[in-house]
């Protein structure tokens, strides 16, 4: 499967140890000897990359991405090369536990539990009589589903026609679903537009439950 972080991963660790054979000796006057130093503005560079990717694979909230904005400065004492080893670590962590799938799961199963919300929220109010808010809360889980999917392989965001179109073209789904996909989208934008006669309540059920079964199998 092709995956654009995995592969980002694989270039910011090869930049990063491109920047650790630079290191050569250089007096500093701070502390009156020599060391092993790196160019600033090289890692100031390659810091920006490697946080940037954090951000992305694993979140803002993440321990990798809280570790490395913790570690990235130098300090009073601190050297250019000693803050590149550390953050090499804290690199090095969260790229075993991306290509580990162990960063994925966690966020699936976080974006399970919010699909399992939305969905039951827009069950309660299919209950209570609101088909068109139903249908629009539901239209909103199979959107983002769709979304999470491209994430994964590497498939730009786009319309939700197009994002189901390329899915099915990349084999993620099979025809039979990508219909499926069309029908309830099409139930979804009757219900944004306030067309409320082009569907009845039963259709806004099976959406439900068909959103739910797809996030299910899918995410």
């Amino acid at each position: 499967m092709s995956d654009l972080y995995k592969q980002r991963f694989s270039e910011v660790h090869a930049q990063m140890e491109s920047l650790l054979a630079t290191q050569k000796n250089v007096h500093n006057e701070f502390l009156g000897r020599n060391q092993l130093e790196i160019e600033s503005t090289a890692l100031l560079e390659w810091k920006i990359k490697a946080k940037n990717l954090l951000n992305k694979a694993c979140g803002v909230e993440s321990e990798h991405y809280q570790a490395f904005d913790k570690n990235e400065s130098s300090g009073v004492y601190g050297s250019n090369l000693g803050t590149l080893q550390r953050l090499k670590s804290i690199f090095m962590a969260a790229r075993e536990d991306y290509e580990g799938g162990y960063l994925r799961s966690t966020r699936s199963l976080i974006q399970a539990e919010v699909f399992d919300s939305e969905l039951e929220q827009a069950q309660a109010l299919l209950d209570a009589g609101y088909k068109s808010p139903s249908a629009v809360v539901a239209g909103v889980v199979l959107e983002t589903s769709l979304r999470e999917l491209c994430d994964r392989h590497s498939i730009p965001h786009g319309k939700l026609d197009k994002m189901n179109a390329d899915l099915a073209k990349e084999g993620v789904f099979n025809k039979l679903q990508q219909k499926r996909i069309t029908a309830i989208a099409d139930v979804r934008n009757s219900a944004a537009h306030g067309k409320p006669d082009e569907f009845s309540e039963a259709d806004v059920s099976d959406m439900i439950r068909d959103i739910t079964r797809f996030v299910a199998e899918h995410l």
